[in-house]
């Protein structure tokens, strides 16, 4: 009974050391001291006294953005349940009614930016299930979070400044600006510097309106992934198995920096097959990334499409995701 009190008061004691360091990550400072730092540092920058006054008037700190940030599901899913639940048969046949009631602005788009419309389907179902879930957090509130964490406030620090300038500029409403914890915005949760270089007035209305407007959000995503190099028609992953081992300086555990592509005849040569057994078929040069790095778990070939996903969001499950779902939903 003693043991069993000791184990309950070490993580009753856990869990509030957790959530001390993660609610409170800045104990230098409190979040107010911090934003009026922020709103001085901004001013100097050549942002209006106007735009600081409008966009800050209601900001807030916001716990549970801290919370989510800590807990985000590719640092703790395996590979096979992340993709089963983001790359289902229901946004499947959800994408192809979208693909037909839309056809003829798919057809346009993907011509035009030389992207697959498949693609497109699938950032837009996995990111927010076709525009269902977009978002309902105060970003600003949620950046300004994000900047005053010291996790990773040099980032964020940066996008609530991109959005200033966004603001200043007249392109952003304040007011309507709700979205992802993390702040992502719209149908494709573009955070604010994507928003700033890819984001596009498609319907040449004099706005663009990545949450209201299909052709704005269509068109900024495949600007977006046809900038960062996107290749229409090439392959993205094929799932394989190891025939033999495979040396770990070959393997990719990570998103950060993909390594070793080779040709496919050197990946043959040292055992890699189909996930169905029969031999590969493709020229391409390809990674082999290893998401859950341990052997007989999901192993995958990924080409350089793969890779620009990874730009799009650096995470080997999230781009699997995306690569599987579009496979999936192409006819």
């Amino acid at each position: 009974m003693y043991s069993f009190f000791k184990i309950v008061i070490f993580l009753f004691l856990f869990i509030i050391s957790f959530f001390t360091s993660a609610l409170a990550d800045n104990s230098d400072k409190s979040f107010e001291e911090w934003l009026l730092s922020y709103k001085n540092k901004v001013l100097k920058k050549g942002i209006s006294r106007e735009t600081i006054n409008i966009a800050f008037k209601n900001v807030k700190f916001l716990e549970q953005v801290i919370i989510y940030d800590r807990k985000q599901p590719e640092f703790f899913e395996d590979t096979i349940t992340y993709v089963k639940k983001r790359a289902t048969p229901k946004k499947v046949k959800e994408a192809r009614k979208l693909l037909k009631k839309n056809n003829q602005l798919f057809n346009e788009i993907e011509n035009k930016f030389n992207v697959d419309k498949e693609i497109l389907l699938s950032l837009w179902g996995i990111e927010t299930i076709y525009g269902k879930y977009v978002g309902k957090m105060d970003i600003i509130s949620s950046l300004a979070t994000l900047s005053y964490d010291k996790r990773r406030s040099d980032f964020f620090s940066s996008q609530l400044f991109t959005v200033l300038q966004l603001i200043d500029k007249k392109l952003i409403d304040p007011s309507k600006y709700y979205g992802s914890w993390a702040g992502a915005y719209g149908n494709f949760q573009f955070m604010p510097s994507t928003i700033k270089k890819y984001a596009i007035d498609y319907d040449n209305n004099e706005k663009i309106e990545l949450k209201n407007s299909l052709e704005d959000s269509l068109a900024s995503a495949a600007n977006y992934i046809n900038k960062i190099g996107w290749k229409r028609e090439y392959p993205c992953l094929f799932q394989v198995n190891t025939t033999k081992k495979i040396k770990k300086k070959y393997v990719n555990f990570s998103a950060r920096k993909i390594h070793h592509r080779l040709k496919i005849s050197e990946w043959k040569k040292m055992g890699v097959v189909n996930i169905d057994g029969s031999d590969l078929q493709t020229n391409y040069k390809a990674a082999l990334i290893l998401p859950d790095g341990e052997p007989n778990t999901p192993t995958y070939l990924v080409f350089s499409n793969y890779e620009k996903i990874l730009k799009w969001n650096k995470s080997l499950r999230f781009g699997i995701s995306v690569c599987t779902l579009a496979k999936m939903i192409k006819i």
